[in-house]
Parts: structure tokens; sequence; C-alpha cells
């Protein structure tokens, strides 16, 4: 009993918190489980409606009434507005919609700071609602459990609204056959505009009613909108109640947990977000999300036939059967009739031709090489520093690339190998291993084996369970960052650690231009592996799993494996990234590896085409001078730039600048890595059940 009384009111607490991000999930689980668009902005919806009935609110019934309504309409016209933004990008998939979602939530934080400011507004309730009430022998604020009763009401409406009238119908309808409901004489378009509407009015009246308990400031938008997604994914998208039982437990481990169990807390969410997801993708057929639809050449029989072309003796004749491993022999010769020798002539012109594609293809990357060599003659100090910076993000954008182009795993959470690979740096520095080589080597291992231990729970999901698993990752990490103090430095990071020695017994690097040609020495070495990776049999391997993955299965090809070492380059990769950017700033901090560098790797990725190195890169390089350059020029509009930026990139480059370079062909995008004749095709769109739509 006194255990009971001990923790009563944070209980309450937590059912009260709960509700509140039930009525916020309740909309996110619409959006997304009826109208399909994966809806990041979903916490600046809420943000709206906070701040809305925030400054209207004066402390009487009319106030609370009015700014009620007044957040509740402009949510629901910003969601409104959202379903004509989405609209273009139905048949894109879902990685494009979180781009872009993600884009406006920075575009409409930035814009309410402007207009609210960036402290925390007061939020005045009735008098009436504004005193407490006695609760099992304690004092309870009766707010909150007036909160309580009317979350309880909606949840119940709702459900009513979707299973027992015609609107819910259409709903549902919209969500699993618009073709027949369009039959029936709706508009599906329309359906998806209210759906959106009335998510958004979802969150905004979320915003007004929890104002008072969680109040509106800068960053109240990121938490609500990840504690949301958690809610989501715990609960599903097929019934209300199972969200509403989600939230609850959500809003009891964020109150109730903190004060039970304060060291696991933290972990005990995105855990159990990860745990669910991994559960799921068990169950699920993880060949069809990387089968490609229609006809298209399996991109391993063409492994075959280009290097049985070129290995195979002039005299030999007729082919051999083949193991279901071997990817390299006993295949058909490129040229000629089946069984025979190719002329001398044509080989002679395929090997032309082949050399010519090959300069072809790295006269970008050498230009690239020319220019970043140059820039130290050009640049002031302050940008050399930056440029510095730019080429650490592009080794992880690049690690993106890999698995969302290539390997077909879209990633949210590749700041996790990133983050062990700087922290290994700064604690390796710390004590007393400065040399460079042996940094970025022990950095890339550490990372290797982060990728290798999570792998597994990631290559089984296909699609936006991938994106989901991913994030659950990355914000574990982040967890174990805050709390890891000793090695971390948790919230304050670290700082004041030796500088790195370029090599053995050398000074440390100081200066920008010496650490400037240290990172760009370092990401041309980690490049130029990359890209030979990329176009050996291994790399053509692991693409085929991606375009191909059911044709490769039944070939008896481990795809599992594949897709396993792909994470863990991928990893390593990363880990060299982080290593370089403790190298290049000298200090390290959460925010360096959070989830918006995740996010800004990703869009990186996407505006290099997802499968050009060279064009993430530039992605990089792209978003640093968008985030601290020009930003620089216009204080306090950072946030502002880069959404501009991300709703630019996927507006204006869907197939990315890879896509410039490619022309107006076929969707298959472009790639350093990979022959014109070897592109694979473009990753059909996952549906929000998480299976492929064609």
């Amino acid at each position: 009993m006194d255990l009971l009384d001990a923790h009563l009111v944070p209980a309450v607490d937590g059912v009260a918190y709960g509700l509140l991000l039930f009525v916020v999930a309740a909309g996110l689980s619409l959006a997304f489980g009826t109208a399909g668009v994966l809806n990041l902005s979903h916490g600046t919806l809420y943000a709206i409606g906070a701040y809305t009935g925030a400054e209207l609110s004066d402390g009487t019934w009319g106030g609370l009434v009015v700014g009620l309504a007044a957040g509740t309409a402009a949510a629901c016209v910003a969601g409104a507005g959202l379903s004509a933004a989405t609209a273009p990008l139905a048949r894109r998939g879902h990685l494009a919609q979180a781009l872009l979602t993600f884009g406006l939530a920075l575009v409409g934080g930035d814009l309410l700071i402007q207009v609210f400011g960036a402290n925390d507004l007061p939020v005045r309730v009735p008098e009436a609602l504004d005193s407490s009430v006695t609760l099992l022998g304690h004092r309870y604020p009766a707010y909150r459990l007036g909160f309580i009763v009317m979350a309880v009401l909606l949840a119940a409406f709702g459900t009513w609204v979707l299973t027992r009238t015609r609107m819910g119908a259409a709903v549902r309808a919209a969500a699993d056959d618009p073709q027949m409901l369009a039959t029936t004489g709706h508009n599906p378009r329309a359906v998806h505009t209210g759906v959106l509407a009335a998510a958004g009015a979802l969150a905004g009246a979320a915003g007004v009613l929890g104002a008072p308990i969680i109040g509106p400031g800068p960053g109240t938008s990121e938490t609500v909108l990840m504690l949301s997604l958690v809610v989501v994914v715990l609960g599903g998208l097929r019934s209300l109640w199972a969200t509403l039982a989600a939230a609850v437990a959500v809003g009891e481990v964020q109150t109730l947990g903190v004060s039970l169990a304060p060291d696991l807390a933290p972990y005990l969410l995105f855990a159990a977000m990860a745990a669910v997801l991994v559960l799921r993708s068990r169950f699920a057929e993880p060949t069809a999300a990387h089968d490609s639809h229609g006809p298209s050449p399996d991109p391993v029989d063409r492994l075959r036939r280009r290097l049985v072309a070129r290995l195979r003796p002039r005299t030999t004749r007729g082919t051999a059967e083949t193991g279901p491993h071997d990817a390299t022999d006993a295949a058909k010769p490129l040229m000629g009739a089946p069984g025979s020798p190719a002329p001398a002539g044509a080989l002679a012109r395929v090997g032309g031709l082949a050399r010519g594609a090959a300069w072809r293809q790295a006269a970008p990357l050498l230009v690239l090489l020319l220019v970043l060599i140059a820039l130290p003659g050009l640049l002031d100090s302050y940008s050399i520093s930056l440029a510095g910076s730019a080429l650490a993000l592009g080794l992880l954008a690049v690690s993106v690339t890999i698995l969302t182009g290539y390997a077909g795993l879209p990633t949210l959470g590749q700041t996790a190998p990133f983050a062990v690979g700087a922290y290994a740096t700064a604690n390796l520095a710390d004590a007393g291993w400065t040399a460079g080589p042996v940094q970025i080597v022990l950095s890339a291992l550490a990372a290797a084996v982060f990728s290798a231990v999570v792998g597994p729970a990631v290559i089984r999901a296909r699609g936006t369970t991938v994106l989901m698993i991913t994030l659950a990752v990355g914000e574990l990490t982040g967890a174990v960052i805050n709390q890891l103090k000793s090695v971390t430095g948790g919230a304050d990071g670290l700082v004041g650690f030796p500088a790195t020695q370029a090599l053995w017994g050398g000074e440390g690097m100081t200066e920008e231009n010496e650490l400037y040609t240290y990172a760009l020495v370092v990401a041309a070495v980690a490049v130029t592996v990359t890209l030979l990776v990329l176009r050996s049999p291994a790399g053509k391997l692991m693409t085929g799993t991606r375009s191909a993955e059911a044709r490769m299965r039944a070939s008896g090809h481990p795809v599992g494996r594949y897709l396993l070492v792909a994470h863990i380059c991928a990893g390593a990769l990363a880990g060299v990234g982080g290593s370089l950017m403790v190298t290049v700033q000298q200090y390290l901090s959460p925010a360096d590896v959070g989830f918006e560098i995740a996010a800004f790797a990703l869009l990186a990725a996407v505006i290099g085409g997802t499968t050009s190195v060279i064009g993430a890169l530039m992605g990089a390089g792209l978003i640093v001078i968008t985030r601290d350059w020009v930003a620089g020029a216009w204080p306090g509009h950072g946030p502002l730039l880069l959404g501009t930026l991300f709703v630019a990139a996927v507006y204006l480059l869907p197939r990315g600048l890879a896509g410039l370079r490619g022309g107006s062909g076929r969707s298959g995008p472009a790639s350093e890595g990979a022959p014109p004749d070897e592109r694979p095709p473009a990753a059909p769109a996952p549906t929000p059940t998480g299976k492929v739509s064609p």
C-alpha cells in the first residue's frame, strides 16, 4: 500500500500523458494507415495547435473554446495542405514522403518560432480546472483528470466513426481498394485529403488541450513526434483501442518508469519499438520487397555472361552447369551464337567501349578531386573547416547510399555506427592513441562490430519497416550516449582531447589546412575502396539482392548473408566518417550524431541519386553549405533554409543529380559503381503495410 501511495500520482500522470500521446498518435496512425503518408511533420501540427491555444488562452472558458477551435482549424488546414504537397509523390514511396515532411517540419518549426518566439509560452486554463482534487488521499490537478475523461470519450467516438458510419467505411475503402471506392461514386483524392485534414485536426486539438501538460516550446514537436511513432509501432494500424493501450503504456514508462527504474527508462521505449518491428518482420515474406516487377534481366546472369566472355578461353565451346552460389562461370558468351566464341574484332570493340565507359564514369570523380585539392588556396580558414566537415558527412552519406541504393534498405539510423566511430576516436585520442591511421582502423572496426550486432534485426525487414527499425536503433544509441557519461560525456559531449597526428610520431594537427588535407586523403581512400567493392562481383551480387531478390533466393544465393555483409561494410564506412568528424571538429556532442544528422545523410544520398557515390558527396557538401555557410549569413534561419532544401530536392531532383546526368530515360538510377547497362531498376514503392505496390 505504501508503494501505491508513493507512486499513485506518477501513475495517474502516466495515464494523462499517454492519453495525450494517443490523441496525437491517432492522427499519425490515420495518416499512415489509411492515407499511406509517413508524416514526419506530425509533431509540427501538434505544435501549431499548442502555440495557437497558448496564445489565445486567457484563463476563461471562452478563451479555451476559442483556442481549441482556432488551433484545431489551423492544424486541419495544414493537414489538407500536406495532402496537396504529398500528392505528386504518391508513386515514389515512403522515402520521398519522409524527406518532404521532415523538410516541411523544419520550415514549420522555424516559422512558429518567428511568430511566437523561442521561449516556452505560458498556458492559462479556466479557474475551475486550475485547481486540484482529492484522489485516494492525494491532491491531483483537476485539468488532467478532465483530459483523461475527454480522451477516453474521443477514443470511443473515433472507433464508432471508423467502424459504424459511411464516412468510416469510405476511409477504410480508400486504404484497402481505392479503385472500388471510385466505382461507388466517391473520389479517392477527396477522401485522402479529408483523412489528412482530420489527422491534422486531431494533432491540433491535442496541441491545444495538451499545452498545459506538454507546454509549447522549440523542442516540443520533435519529442511528440518520436513518442507518437513509438505508439503507432506498438499499437499497430488496425485498432484505435490497441493504439490507446500502447499510448498509455508509453505514458507510464515516461512518468512512472522514470521514478521506478530511472536507469532503464530511456531505453525501454525504443527497445520495445525495435523488438516489435523485428518480430513482425519475422512473419513477413522478405523476398517480395526486392523483387522487380515486369520483365527485367537478372543481374546475376548478366554478371556471369560478362565474366565468362572475358575469362573463358576462345577455344572453349558449350556451357557447363553451375552451382547455386557460383556467379562467375558457366555462362554463354556475350557475342556470337550460343556456344561459339566471339570474334576477335568484336571483343576488341567491346573492350574499347568498356574502357571508354570507365573513363566517362571516372571523369566526374577526378574533376571533384581536383576541385577539392584546390580548395585550400581559394577559401578562408572557416570555409576550409566546413569543407572538412562536409567530407565527414559525405562518407556517412555514401554509407547510406550503399544501404539505400544498392542493398535496398532505406535507413534513418546510420548515425549509430557513425557515432560509434566518432566516440571511439575521441576516447582513443584521450587515451593517447593519437595516430590517425590507428584511429581510422579501430573506429571502422568498432562501427563494423556494432553493425554486425544490429544487422540481423535490420536485414529481415523491407520498405518502411527498415526505416522504423533503423530509426529505433539510432534513438537507442542516442539514449546510450546521454546515459553513458563516463565514455561519451553525456549531454555535454567530449572536448579537450589531444589532436590527431597524420602519421606516427608527427605533431598533432590543429591548423585548418592540415586537418582538411588529412580528411581529404582519408575520404579519397575510403571512396576509392568503396567504388572498387561496388564494381566487384560481390558488389554486383549486392545490387542483385535489391532488384531481383526472389530470383536470387530461388537460385540458392544466401541473400541474407549478402545484405548482412553490406550492412557491416556500410557501418565501417560510417565509422570512418565519424572518426573524421571528430578529428576535424576537435569536439563531439550528441547533436553531431542525432536524428537530424541521419535525415541529412539520407537527403544527401537522395540528392545524389541513391546509387551515385559522387552525388552523395556533392549532396553532403550542399547540405553543409546551406546549414553552416548560407545560414551564417542569415542568422536564426538555418532550419528554414534546410527545410527548403529538403522540399526542393524531393520535388526538383526525383532521380537526384545522377538522374540529371543520365537524361530522361527510364527511372533506373545512375551509378559510378555499376556500368550503365547494369544499373538496377528503381525499387517498387512500399505500401503502408510494408508490402510492395507495382
